[in-house]
């Protein structure tokens, strides 16, 4: 059974759920890491932009564990176009200001 939201839109763009995944995926394939979350994703007037965070430097304890967040971006069908680390903190960093 397939649902909605593995189906593209009438217009050929694919949707935020497919986004979202495509752009973890494709950054796992790029990086050789598999993504620890999607933590945002947006639609641009040229496809989509999404924040994917990675596991880069596994440390003990886990909260030392060093964290990036990528910024992918995607075309309209969901192909990555390119991608930039846009952050980098350790686990257990809490927001602050931003």
């Amino acid at each position: 059974m397939t649902s909605t939201d593995d189906q593209a839109t009438p217009s050929g763009r694919t949707t935020a759920v497919q986004a979202m995944r495509g752009a973890a995926a494709q950054l796992a394939e790029l990086l050789g890491t598999a993504p620890d979350s999607v933590t945002a994703v947006r639609p641009t007037p040229d496809g989509w932009t999404a924040d994917v965070e990675v596991v880069e430097l596994e440390r003990v304890p886990d909260t030392m564990t060093i964290m990036a967040t990528y910024r992918v971006t995607l075309d309209p069908e969901g192909r990555l176009l390119g991608y930039e680390r846009v952050r980098r903190y350790a686990r257990g960093q809490l927001d602050r200001g931003r």
